[in-house]
């Protein structure tokens, strides 16, 4: 009985370890398929690739590599959303990763990405400031943090549009409270922006269109150098002077 025991324990060993190398060995020949179909561009294939690596060579040196490809093969195909997800379980499971950078980046780029048009809602541009905020903060010497700076910038300027925008539509309403509201909400919001100009004549349109000359004259005397494009300094004036007519008709 014992040498029965025996034997069947030196063949289960055996076996143990000869799977092993042929398993890693299957691991890396699928790592490098993966490779292949991601430079030819074929990003299901290579999906299909680095899938089977991470789940089963998570244990060997590719591990880090291949859930890097596999939100590359999702990111390079426009799937942001997915590609995010797989970037993210880079970061949180191998954070000593040389790749975490590039995963970070390549989130701020998804997020951008996914950021709609200015009228639609803006909860991915949000959360793309937030991460590409983060991402500079935690990179302050990152080859990406120029372009992370111009993208803030670009997401900046479309959320104070959606707010100029608002301004406008309350301005056809007749609601000029709101709109001012709204104005006011941009500059404190969005000052380094190219609204925020077009935002204080904005104001000094509802104030002119509410026939309140004196806060209008007011206004435009406190913030004409803030309003830096000479034709905007002309509309702001000439709103000022249509509200004086009409006032100086009603006497």
């Amino acid at each position: 009985m014992k040498n029965f025991l025996m034997f069947v324990f030196v063949v289960l060993f055996l076996a143990c370890a000869g799977n092993k190398p042929r398993d890693e060995s299957d691991v890396t020949t699928r790592f490098e398929r993966g490779m292949k179909y991601l430079k030819k561009k074929k990003y299901l294939r290579a999906q299909e690739e680095f899938n089977y690596v991470v789940l089963s060579g998570s244990h060997t040196e590719l591990g880090d590599d291949a859930q890097f490809y596999l939100g590359e093969s999702y990111f390079l195909n426009k799937e942001y959303i997915l590609a995010i997800a797989e970037y993210d379980r880079l970061i949180r499971r191998m954070s000593f990763s040389p790749y975490v950078e590039k995963a970070r980046w390549r989130i701020c780029e998804s997020y951008v990405a996914e950021s709609p048009k200015y009228y639609h809602d803006q909860s991915y541009t949000e959360k793309a400031l937030d991460k590409l905020q983060e991402f500079i903060e935690d990179y302050p010497d990152s080859e990406y943090r120029k372009e992370a700076e111009k993208d803030i910038a670009a997401l900046r300027n479309k959320l104070a549009k959606k707010a100029y925008e608002t301004g406008i539509l309350y301005i056809k309403l007749r609601a000029y409270d709101s709109a001012i509201m709204a104005f006011e909400d941009l500059l404190t919001k969005y000052y380094d922006t190219d609204y925020a100009p077009k935002a204080h004549v904005g104001i000094i349109r509802c104030y002119s269109l509410d026939l309140n000359v004196e806060a209008a004259q007011k206004y435009y005397a406190e913030n004409k150098d803030r309003i830096n494009s000479p034709e905007l300094r002309q509309k702001a004036q000439r709103y000022i002077s249509e509200a004086g007519e009409k006032v100086g008709k009603r006497k």
